[in-house]
């Protein structure tokens, strides 16, 4: 569980693609007056405790912001 303050392109290859597939849900709230984006991954269906709660990330408007950016310009996504 962690708060994202920036994104960094790394340089480093994607080597494969993950084989575990999960479900990830997302939540919006304020906190001490700031506005959170929060990612939440769930455990796959093969894990112990399938559905678990297993990583958070949390976004500020800044850091979301920027994750839209890299999603735009690497997967060409517009306004939606």
């Amino acid at each position: 569980m962690a708060f994202v303050r920036s994104i960094e392109r790394d340089d480093k290859e994607v080597r494969s693609a993950h084989p575990t597939q999960l479900v990830c849900k997302y939540m919006v709230g304020e906190r001490d007056g700031m506005k959170v984006l929060q990612l939440n991954s769930y455990g796959s269906d093969d894990r112990d405790m399938p559905g678990k709660l297993s990583q958070t990330l949390q976004f500020s408007e800044e850091s979301a912001r920027q994750l839209y950016q890299i999603l735009h310009a690497e997967f060409g996504f517009g306004d939606v």
